[in-house]
């Protein structure tokens, strides 16, 4: 939002000293998915999560595991409902504001979507409702089936959004009649070159993000005192999960990377920052340095030589394709793109140093006791969400200016509207979503605080006068439990 409001105000725009109304369509869009792919992630990590935490308890009755997760469940609810709000919106702006791009990629893009919400929608909200409120009204075992397919329903729902999304980046198994794409094989379309490592970064990119949240969660209440089993259970599980999948998700990554190299060169120039081919001295690896479009180089830049084709071409003296080797009307935005993707592999590295120190300090039981550590944890908490929006970024303005790669331009995509609309919309979208997003995060915020509560799934859900009870309304949990524990403490 702060960068949004920034380039508004400062009048600096990609096509002259005010902003176009393409401009302002790509803000709107970047504003309100920045804002949506958010909860989506942490959606797929915390349903994934509930579903280990019901195994454990079905399979040890561990009472801990059964507090986590009805503690967890309420937190999962609300980002749910956020995430399903959000979501309408993108689906809308594809008419609204792009309605050149569906016509021109609707029989493929649209179907997507259809299959999206055929399975993974309707096997969300068919389960969603045993998952939340079906604690002691159904069986154990068909209430970890609902929590198992809830979480199977988002899993899937990330399929096909980036089934959609990949074949945009790398398009395949279509035809163009009448000036409109038309699918001719949609294996091809679904399984596009980019689709299993971008599914899979994506994927992975949720749990990190998820571990990080609930390392963050654990690590705040150890540091105000709030010692106890569940939460020492949460921590730990948290990183543990980080320790499996950060060092994962950089090997993946480097998969990406190469099949970038491949299929999208310019967005691979971009990221390296290069405007030159060294020839046969091998490409450098550049750490740092300040991409100059005006001027075609990157100035002040910290290289390491030959690093860049060990890394891309896995050969010391490998070319690797330079910004030059594109006309200007082809390239990405280097300053953008070269940036975005060091801040999320900067986020990445510190978080394999995070689950290496707490690999470390499980030795000699002092994982509960390193402040420092424990300060590092809630500090990274966010590390997740910005280095999955740094990697967003990376990936959608790489693909600039195309919104098909090598089909579609992103100019030629946008709507006929004015810049006076879109103006008065995008600054509707910036007060509502920091109103309404803004007091869901804020309330998930208080929950957390909270913590969890012990022997909550023992509560009968109707309690008679004297006897706890079970809300039945997530948005009930914080002021309930906050109540609960005053009169724990004799307040």
């Amino acid at each position: 939002m702060t960068a949004v409001l920034a380039l508004l105000l400062a009048g600096r725009t990609l096509h002259g000293p005010l902003p176009s109304a393409l401009d302002l369509a790509r803000i709107q869009f970047g504003f309100t998915i920045s804002f949506h792919i958010i909860f989506p992630a942490i959606t797929i990590g915390l349903a994934s999560f509930l579903a280990v935490l019901e195994a454990c308890w079905l399979r040890t009755h561990n009472a801990l595991y059964r507090d986590l997760y009805h503690f967890w469940s309420k937190i999962f609810a609300v980002n749910f409902g956020m995430g399903v709000v959000s979501g309408l919106v993108m689906a809308y702006q594809f008419g609204t504001n792009w309605s050149a791009f569906s016509d021109f990629a609707g029989s493929i893009t649209g179907p997507l979507l259809a299959y999206e919400v055929l399975t993974a929608f309707f096997l969300e909200a068919g389960f969603l409702g045993v998952m939340l409120f079906g604690w002691r009204r159904v069986g154990p075992h068909l209430h970890f089936a609902s929590t198992v397919l809830v979480a199977l329903g988002t899993l899937v729902s990330a399929t096909w959004i980036l089934a959609s999304n990949s074949w945009m980046q790398t398009p395949q198994g279509h035809a163009i009649v009448d000036g409109r794409v038309v699918p001719v094989d949609w294996f091809a379309v679904i399984f596009n070159p980019s689709f299993p490592y971008r599914l899979a970064h994506m994927g992975i990119a949720a749990f990190v993000a998820t571990a990080l949240f609930v390392a963050a969660s654990g690590a705040w209440h150890l540091l105000r005192g709030n010692d106890n089993a569940a939460i020492r259970k949460m921590f730990s599980m948290s990183l543990w999960m980080l320790l499996a999948a950060a060092p994962l998700q950089a090997f993946v990554g480097d998969l990406h990377g190469l099949n970038t190299l491949e299929h999208q060169p310019a967005k691979l120039a971009a990221i390296e920052g290069h405007w030159d081919n060294h020839g046969t001295d091998g490409t450098p690896l550049i750490l740092f340095g300040m991409p100059d479009m005006a001027n075609e180089e990157t100035r002040y830049r910290i290289e390491v030589p030959h690093l860049g084709s060990l890394l891309l071409t896995h050969t010391f003296d490998g070319a690797v394709p330079a910004l030059k080797d594109f006309a200007p009307e082809d390239r990405p935005n280097a300053a953008v793109v070269f940036w975005s993707f060091r801040l999320m592999v900067g986020l990445g590295l510190l978080m394999i140093a995070l689950a290496v120190t707490a690999l470390w300090l499980r030795r000699g039981d002092r994982l509960w006791d390193s402040r420092p550590f424990l300060r590092c944890a809630l500090w990274m908490g966010p590390a997740g969400i910005v280095a999955l929006l740094a990697g967003w970024y990376t990936t959608e303005i790489g693909r600039q200016p195309w919104t098909v790669y090598g089909l579609l331009r992103t100019a030629d995509a946008v709507s006929a509207h004015g810049p006076a609309e879109l103006s008065v919309t995008l600054l509707a979208f910036v007060l509502v979503y920091c109103v309404v997003f803004g007091s869901g995060i804020v309330y998930m915020m208080r929950l957390i605080r909270v913590g969890p509560v012990l022997r909550e799934g023992e509560h009968p859900v109707q309690g008679g006068p004297g006897r706890p009870r079970t809300p039945m309304r997530p948005l009930s949990a914080a002021e309930r439990r906050n109540t609960d524990r005053d009169l724990e403490q004799g307040g």
